[in-house]
């Protein structure tokens, strides 16, 4: 096993390597690995049907993807639970070496391990594995990075609107309250002035009639 991987990861170029995994047990590989080694894997799983008497991929098959430092105490760098095909990728850390590991799982009907029909084991998972070359897997994530990085500059150019609308809101605001305010005093002013006036005519009727009735006794 611990052969396996540099050769895969040569062959890689050429060809996905494949092999088959029991559903109760999961399948791993040792590989010694330098220091900040870049490591990118890219899997897809299928499962074999009886119908159409070959291996098929859908999305009932899980797998779950573990890495281990060996050297370490089995200190687990990557725990990962995925669909029926993806990637994952790790760095090395410390030089050593390091357990990589699949497990299946399957929500099909009747679990593929036990089909008398189904050649070599349940899950035939087909891996192909980079190692030790970041420009490759850069390239391949090109994509992946050029869409995040639209995004995120969809949800910088979002919050300089939200940020436009809110500066816009609070002068409207502003300008708002200065407006109540100023119709507010002129209101106060109207009201001191009507009460004056009234307390004016007031006094003036009182004065009027405190005159008429003192002629009316000395007449």
């Amino acid at each position: 096993m611990r052969s396996f991987l540099p050769i895969m990861a040569l062959a890689s170029a050429a060809q996905a390597l494949h092999f088959f995994i029991d559903g109760a047990t999961q399948k791993c590989f040792y590989e010694e690995l330098p220091k900040d080694t870049l490591v990118s894997g890219t899997y897809a799983a299928e499962e074999w049907d009886d119908r159409a008497n070959s291996w098929q991929q859908h999305e009932g098959i899980k797998i779950y993807i573990t890495v281990d430092e060996v050297f370490n105490n089995d200190h687990r760098i990557v725990s990962k639970a995925g669909s029926s095909a993806g990637k994952f990728h790790f760095v090395a850390h410390e030089a050593g070496d390091h357990k990589i590991c699949f497990m299946p799982s399957s929500t099909s009907g009747r679990p593929a391990w036990l089909s008398t029909s189904a050649p070599n084991g349940g899950i035939k998972l087909k891996l192909d594995m980079v190692i030790g070359s970041s420009s490759e897997i850069e390239s391949s994530d090109k994509n992946t990075i050029a869409d995040i990085t639209t995004r995120i500059k969809d949800l910088n150019n979002r919050l300089n609107d939200i940020r436009r609308e809110q500066v816009f809101q609070r002068e409207r605001e502003a300008e708002f309250r200065d407006q109540s305010e100023s119709t507010n005093a002129r209101v106060i002013r109207w009201m001191i002035i009507q009460l004056v006036i009234l307390g004016g005519t007031c006094a003036w009727q009182l004065s009027h009639l405190r005159t008429f009735f003192i002629k009316q006794k000395l007449t």
